[in-house]
């Protein structure tokens, strides 16, 4: 019996030819997407997953004076979590992350809130000034800020010889760690500020202008709406942070040239496993230390954000 077809299914393209077309149109879009696409994954597989695969390789590996690269397991895991310079150095970003990070990010919310109060003015010119430092490169921002701290060359201690006082040592041990977090917080709050800035932007006018009708001021507002409603940014930007906290390396590294005797090899986890592959020449326990770090940060952004959605479950 010969098939029919109804005026509907003509209409709607059912027919065997429409099919047809239908499919052939639809694997010429997704033979242009991959297209669009494989850029991005040639460079992602060659410049991040296969040096991942190689690192994790060799991290399993030591070079011995007799027998050459032998293959020792976790032999290089177990030694970096007995080194002492390795755990010295996770501990000193564990207190970097609990003071400065909620400094900084809560500058970025405080700056984020003030511009999308609009009741601000220069507002584009303010947002701006406020992002410029994260455009300024990180070798430059600390180069910047060492002549800044210099005890005998710096502005801050010319200032205070002029007063007949004496500066205080920025780059002395006691300081250091709080000199290198103001760096971080001055590049970063303006990248952070536009992240929740954006966030900001997308609640609907309409629920602000529901709660002023209702009587709630400014503060409120932010308080009770804004912040909530942007917790969703404001956990990326912890994760941001976290994971740039524990990946610190521009700034220790550009000081250790004006304070050698302050900041050593291990002073970051990351300047360590540099120094330990580039001038101790142990890339495979330099491997496995990146590698360890990798999990510490996966551990705490695991903790936080578990932190934050058990937070907002019970709230």
């Amino acid at each position: 019996m010969a098939s029919t077809t109804t005026t509907t299914e003509v209409q709607r393209g059912e027919t065997p030819t429409g099919r047809a077309h239908g499919a052939g149109l639809q694997y010429r879009e997704a033979r242009a997407g991959y297209l669009f696409v494989l850029p991005f994954l040639v460079v992602f597989v060659a410049m991040l997953v296969v040096p991942l695969v190689y690192s994790g390789y060799l991290s399993f590996f030591r070079v011995q004076l007799i027998g050459g690269n032998a293959f020792v397991g976790f032999d290089n895991y177990v030694r970096a979590v007995q080194d002492n310079t390795f755990i010295a150095g996770v501990l000193r970003m564990v207190q970097f992350l609990v003071i400065q990070v909620p400094i900084m990010l809560g500058f970025a919310l405080l700056f984020a809130l003030v511009l999308d109060s609009g009741r601000l003015r220069l507002k584009r010119f303010v947002r701006l000034s406020i992002f410029v430092p994260y455009a300024v490169p990180g070798v430059i921002a600390a180069l910047m800020w060492g002549y800044l701290y210099g005890r005998n060359f710096g502005p801050f201690a010319q200032f205070a010889r002029d007063l007949g006082t004496t500066a205080p040592n920025f780059l002395s041990r006691d300081l250091m760690l709080y000199s290198i977090m103001n760096i971080v917080t001055w590049s970063f709050v303006g990248y952070n500020m536009i992240i929740m800035f954006a966030a900001l932007r997308a609640i609907p006018s309409e629920v602000y202008e529901a709660a002023r009708v209702d009587g709630a001021g400014e503060i409120r507002v932010a308080w009770s709406i804004k912040i909530p409603a942007i917790r969703p940014a404001l956990l990326l930007t912890t994760i941001f942070s976290v994971i740039g906290t524990f990946q610190l390396f521009n700034e220790p590294s550009i000081l250790a040239t004006i304070a050698p005797n302050v900041i050593g090899i291990g002073y970051t986890p990351n300047l360590y496993a540099y120094n330990i592959a580039f001038i101790g020449r142990e890339v495979n326990y330099a491997a496995a230390l990146a590698f360890l770090l990798g999990f510490v940060i996966m551990i705490v952004s695991y903790v936080v954000q578990l932190g934050a959605l058990r937070k907002e479950r019970a709230s």
